[in-house]
């Protein structure tokens, strides 16, 4: 059996992320651990530091139970170099190249108007994005 994985990604403003990710991946926050009914309820039992407060992380997660966990973190130090791993959103869909390059424009504009921006395009193929915090990912076709 293949291991599970989930990704946690470093930030400064976790609520920005949170939502440009939700938004960007169709993810919902993610419950709190059983038995807790609350993130507060949560951070509480496994005692955090006297600086440390729910709103320092955000946990979402596909509502379909089939994509990696996503974890935010806040961190004090700023991000300084290109990430060493990203994400690639996969837009679906069959089609002719310019009906696949079509979609992945749109989900790319989509994207930007949720606060990302475009680093680089690289026609009929994909795109380079930044998140609101300048982490990149990539916006190109499903396979098949």
């Amino acid at each position: 059996m293949a291991a599970r994985i989930d990704l946690t990604l470093d930030g400064a403003n976790v609520p920005l992320l949170a939502a440009f990710w939700r938004t960007a991946l169709g993810y919902v926050d993610e419950p709190p651990p059983a038995p807790f009914r609350s993130r507060e309820e949560w951070l509480a039992h496994v005692d955090p530091g006297a600086d440390d407060s729910a709103e320092d992380g955000a946990w979402l997660c596909d509502p379909a139970g089939v994509g990696p966990r996503l974890s935010i973190l806040k961190v004090p130090e700023p991000k300084t170099a290109k990430n060493r791993l990203h994400l690639d959103i996969r837009v679906p869909g069959r089609g002719s190249p310019e009906e696949r390059w079509a979609r992945i424009a749109a989900e790319a504009a989509r994207l930007v108007e949720a606060g990302g921006t475009c680093l680089a395009e690289f026609t009929g193929h994909h795109v380079v994005m930044a998140d609101p915090e300048g982490n990149e990912f990539c916006v190109a076709a499903a396979a098949g």
